[in-house]
């Protein structure tokens, strides 16, 4: 291996280290709907890499499309710049949406008490949530199956700009080697700086205790997600 695609190689580890650790929209949301979801380890790790294959083969897809048509990096660095805005205001509304659904879901599943009277005279308070009780199973069970396909979703659309420039320069050395080396190198580096903020993150979150807001988490969840896409939109985080 050249002296000079080692130092690309290098520079794609970094790139997809600095890039993802800089981009709290590559891991809060998955922190956010993991807790909210009470999502496994496994189930948590999966739509995490699931969402960053998908977030770093977009990019690479838009780059084969830039060689094939001879498009220059500034044109290419303007479509990831709008897929971007698409992302940022994915994220926005998935996160409205899911805010409101989550303080809705923690209305009605507010602890309240009924009396209970019993034959032999006696009388106690009973305190429970009809949300508990009278969920219906199909329908939760939806949205379940749903919100990984949204975040996968939001994922295709959010690009990675540093990607482009350094995809570029190695198809120009005309090194199809070189090229899978360096793009894969980045890929692995950025899906494994994900999993590992979100799984550090959720054992540090384990530490917490939640009781007092427990019915609040989905609504939390929006809020935070909510945010992160205004600080992406707003603030070019």
């Amino acid at each position: 291996m050249s002296q000079e695609l080692t130092l690309l190689t290098i520079t794609a580890a970094s790139l997809g280290f600095v890039h993802t650790s800089l981009g709290p929209d590559h891991y809060i949301p998955f922190i956010a709907m993991s807790k909210a979801r009470q999502w496994s380890i496994y189930k948590t790790s999966l739509i995490t890499i699931m969402c960053g294959i998908g977030h770093v083969l977009s990019s690479v897809i838009i780059g084969i499309i830039g060689i094939a048509f001879g498009m220059a990096i500034v044109k290419l660095q303007d479509i990831e710049s709008t897929r971007g805005e698409i992302a940022a205001w994915l994220l926005i509304s998935f996160g409205f949406v899911y805010l409101i659904w989550g303080l809705r879901k923690a209305y009605r599943n507010k602890p309240h008490s009924h009396i209970h009277s019993h034959e032999n005279g006696e009388v106690h308070i009973h305190k429970h949530t009809h949300e508990n009780e009278h969920a219906h199973v199909h329908a939760d069970g939806k949205k379940e199956n749903i919100t990984p396909w949204i975040l996968f979703t939001i994922f295709i659309f959010g690009p990675c700009e540093v990607l482009i420039p350094l995809f570029m320069y190695t198809a120009s050395l005309n090194n199809t080697f070189g090229l899978v080396l360096v793009t894969s190198v980045f890929g692995l580096a950025t899906i494994l700086t994900m999993l590992t903020i979100v799984l550090v993150s959720l054992s540090g979150i384990k530490l917490i205790s939640f009781n007092k807001i427990e019915r609040y988490t989905h609504a939390l969840a929006g809020a935070i997600i909510l945010f992160c896409g205004i600080a992406i939109k707003f603030f070019g985080l």
